[in-house]
């Protein structure tokens, strides 16, 4: 399996983040993490780039798959997959 390039904007404390993660690591994925509550700027960002505030904000490829229910939506439609693939 290749491994995908992801993306997870998140805080210190954030129980889906860490889910989000968890999940991600069962699939074999590595991730950079990208910590929004230490940097104004940052967070700001990710707010243009998702219009969302919520973390975590989980980008596979270049594309915003949403927070930690948009993933697990995503893989129950058979969406994930591809995605971490390079294939959608």
């Amino acid at each position: 399996m290749s491994i995908a390039n992801i993306v997870i904007y998140t805080t210190a404390v954030c129980p889906y983040c860490v889910a989000a993660k968890n999940f991600l690591q069962s699939k074999g994925q590595q991730w950079s993490e990208v910590r929004v509550d230490t940097d104004p700027d940052v967070r700001r960002k990710m707010v243009e780039m998702t219009g969302r505030t919520s973390v975590p904000q989980i980008f596979i490829n270049e594309t915003h798959v949403g927070g930690y229910d948009d993933m697990i939506a995503l893989h129950r439609k058979g969406g994930l997959e591809p995605l971490l693939e390079g294939q959608a």
